[in-house]
């Protein structure tokens, strides 16, 4: 499965050269890992049925549980079967829908390739973890991908509205998994849903998760993301939007169903989202007239209908969910891809504007007709078996919701075919009194590839039954109810038929009845706008960031010093608090030596605080750094000493050149206030970092690495100083990055060592008089040693030579 993931990647990365070197004919080459990953799944079909799943463990990073755990199972079987083949026909259509002077063709080409590895590293994961890392590559992937016309104000919108909705899903979900994986003591999914924990923690972390599903499957209230995704090219909303993508969130529940579904917050979370999203996007879908449109609030509405399916808990439910799962694959993509051939035939996607399609278009017209028929439960079609298992699943559930969620499903029903024969009429039908829309001649497999799909939903549906045992290692995860429901196109004359055929009279009455339905829909009031909702909160949240920006970033050290300690009070010291490991036994010292230096540094400390001159301030404050020296060599280590004692002079040597410039006394601040504020900071800063040092003592579990350095400093380092072994050796790169910034410090000091030759006196007395006649600071344009150097303001020459005037 690995080899899958990395075949998807590797392509991908070749793909911008690939699409250089062959044009729009590279999809054909993109197609073939997806097409690899079909053949390998098949094969693997018997294995799968007996149980005995291909899976592969590497470690990667143990220590956080982070593994490259795959594991094919049943349902990660079927998944990777639906995201791989969709994912081959829709490359396969990629090559005759886009032409070869496409802008950031290569590009688009790439991150589609990568979303079909990602997604089958997604369905196939056995890692927490490394399913979150797929989830979240799908996530930009899609943004990429909808984003893709980035000149276009509306894509970019639209990529960022959903990228902003499902990663806060995803971070949600994140958190969830971290607590389950606790609460489990692993983090391989196999092993936590074969025994699954309980309790308040877990049922909190099922509901993070179930969060991240909601976002990623656009339930309400935050499915107006998916609607504004079909920005993207129509080949991104077939499959992201139709096949792989919101898929996701439902192949998440249906994966956590087996062992979560009781879980409190289950049920009621999944249900009622699920019925309200399954009404909600079939009335929106009513009222729209892009073609695009119409079917992306149909997929809002199918996706409730799925989301209900696979979450309700139940062996029925969950063989209707797997159902309709692959039927709503291949007939939703397969309208996508026809809406995409239709918008490059006649130049609009317009229903008010499209008449006679169905004479200039016949293929295409048929392939609309069986892939409608599915979604809206016609049969004989895959569509129709996925119905009638849902409603037997429902309407004989051992469980009070059952009836009702039958009703919602039905109501649902009817407004699908509503909005399905609307976009047959809309698409196909002919406008009186207008004539045909002019078609532009289609490529082949612009045709061809909806055609596969329809006829793929045509066929399925009476091979049904036989497939049904394919799915029973999934579905006998749930122990069989007491009416149960089978796969099939004819189970006899009973109600559930007839109440199929009750929804499909229903249905057809409505779309008769379409303009009164719209008149109704015009004089209604306007329901609430998820996206208006949306809007008014990122609003909220720029408004707030600037606000606290402007609050807290105002130029003043003092306060942004205050706020970089309060944080560090907050954040480590309520750690500390909350779960800090202290030591068994503290030393307060080895030697008296180490105690009267303590006391010299504190004492310094203090005074330090306390004066009001800033020289005597300065020297005290060198004090305690050169107390930190003697500390270092009493512990016996004179290089640290040293060290420390050069820094220390260094510092107080510029500290003396810079207060040269300064008055001698500090500010006065009589304000108690803030004095007091200061000193809490003070005092309690030095105590999170006392407490930090003695618990980081107490909390080590492993022998320190410095153990080793005495033998390997003389063995392989071939020294027998181990501190200059370390510094040359073993933090190399911590050195020379030491010596870069003390470089380009010195390189800073020169260039203004050079403002205070001689030679630029006179552009100096030029700046003068300009700021002097204009009133304004005047920029210092000369040539000097460094560009900028010679651009540095009057004021910082004053500070550098003491020969300058003023």
């Amino acid at each position: 499965m690995l080899i899958q993931v990395v075949l998807h990647l590797t392509v991908a990365a070749c793909a911008p050269l690939l699409v250089r070197w062959w044009g729009r004919r590279a999809f054909w080459v993109l197609a073939l890992p997806s097409l690899g990953t079909v053949v390998w799944a098949l094969a693997q079909t018997p294995a799968v049925v007996d149980g005995r799943g291909p899976s592969e463990m590497i470690r990667w990073a143990p220590e956080i549980g982070l593994e490259l755990g795959f594991r094919l199972d049943t349902l990660a079987w079927l998944m990777t079967l639906v995201v791989a083949g969709i994912g081959v026909l829709v490359l396969l259509y990629c090559a005759d829908y886009f032409e070869d002077d496409e802008p950031d063709l290569g590009r688009f080409s790439a991150h589609l390739t990568a979303f079909a590895g990602a997604m089958v590293g997604l369905v196939t994961s056995d890692n927490l973890l490394l399913l979150y890392l797929f989830w979240e590559l799908t996530t930009v992937l899609s943004y990429l991908l909808i984003g893709h016309v980035n000149q276009d104000e509306k894509s970019r919108s639209a990529a960022t509205q959903a990228l902003v909705v499902t990663t806060a899903g995803g971070l949600a979900m994140l958190c969830g998994l971290v607590i389950l994986a606790n609460a489990a003591g692993s983090y391989e999914l196999s092993t936590i849903l074969a025994h699954p924990p309980s309790g308040t923690v877990v049922s909190w972390a099922v509901f993070l998760i179930l969060l991240g599903a909601i976002s990623k499957s656009a339930l309400v209230p935050i499915h107006f993301w998916l609607p504004g995704a079909m920005a993207a090219p129509t080949p991104v909303s077939a499959y992201l939007h139709a096949a792989a993508m919101v898929k996701a969130g439902i192949y998440l529940v249906a994966r956590f169903a087996p062992g979560f579904a009781e879980a409190p917050p289950w049920r009621p979370t999944i249900l009622i989202l699920g019925a309200l999203t399954m009404l909600v996007g079939g009335y929106r879908a009513l009222r729209q007239h892009d073609l695009k449109l119409l079917l992306a609030f149909g997929t809002v509405s199918q996706l409730g209908f799925l989301m209900i399916l696979v979450g309700a808990g139940t062996r029925e439910a969950a063989l209707a969910g797997v159902t309709m799962l692959v039927a709503h694959a291949l007939f939703k993509s397969g309208l996508f891809l026809t809406v995409g051939s239709i918008d490059h035939a006649t130049g609009t996607r317009d229903l008010r504007k499209l008449s006679g399609l169905r004479r200039s278009t016949p293929l295409l017209f048929w392939s609309a007709v069986l892939c409608g028929a599915s979604m809206a439960g016609v049969p004989p079609l895959l569509g129709f078996v996925g119905k009638e298992a849902a409603y037997t699943s429902l309407l004989y559930a051992d469980a009070a919701w059952g009836v009702p969620l039958f009703v919602v499903v039905m109501l649902g029903s009817i407004l699908t075919f509503a909005y399905t024969a609307r976009f047959l009429w809309g698409a196909f039908g002919t406008i009186p009194g207008k004539e045909p829309t002019s078609v532009h001649p289609l490529h082949p497999l612009a045709v061809a590839v909806p055609v596969t799909l329809a006829a793929a939903s045509l066929v399925a549906a009476p091979l049904s039954g036989l497939g049904e045992p394919y799915l029973d290692g999934y579905v006998d995860l749930w122990p069989a109810g007491s009416h149960p429901a089978h796969l099939g196109l004819w189970h006899g004359l009973n109600l559930v038929l007839l109440l199929s055929l009750v929804t499909l009279a229903l249905g057809a009455v409505l779309f008769a009845w379409r303009s009164r339905v719209a008149h109704l829909q015009q004089a209604m009031p306007e329901p609430p706008s998820a996206i208006s909702a949306y809007r008014l909160f990122m609003r909220g949240l720029d408004r707030l960031s600037l606000e606290v920006t402007g609050g807290v970033q105002r130029g003043s050290l003092p306060l942004t010093l205050g706020l970089i300690l309060l944080v560090l009070i907050v954040l480590p010291g309520g750690s500390i608090l909350l779960g800090g490991s202290m030591p068994a036994s503290v030393r307060a010292f080895d030697n008296p030596a180490q105690l009267g230096v303590a006391v010299l540094a504190t004492v310094a400390a203090v005074a330090a605080v306390r004066s009001r001159r800033r020289m005597r301030g300065v020297i005290l404050v060198g004090v305690t750094g050169y107390a930190a020296a003697v500390l270092f060599l009493v512990h016996g280590a004179p290089d640290l000493a040293l060290t420390q004692t050069l820094v220390e002079t260094l510092s107080l040597v510029v500290f003396v050149l810079v207060l040269r410039r300064l008055s001698g006394r500090f500010d006065e601040n009589r304000d108690i206030r803030h004095r007091t504020i200061r000193v809490t900071l003070g005092v309690l800063t030095g105590a999170v970092v006392t407490g930090a040092t003695v618990v980081a003592a107490g909390a080590r579990t492993q022998l320190p690495a410095s153990v080793g350095w005495p033998k390997t400093a003389y063995d392989y380092g071939g020294g027998g100083n181990i501190v200059n072994v370390a510094l040359v050796d073993i933090r190399a790169w911590d050195t020379m990055g030491e010596i870069s910034v003390v470089l380009v410090a010195a390189t800073g000091v020169a260039s203004l060592v050079y403002l205070s030759s001689e030679r630029l006196s006179a552009t100096r007395a030029r700046v003068r008089d300009t700021r002097s006649r204009r009133g304004e600071q005047a920029a210092d344009t000369t040539g000097g040693w460094l560009p900028e150097g010679d651009n540095a303001p009057a004021s910082c020459a004053r500070c550098c030579s003491r020969s300058s005037p003023g």
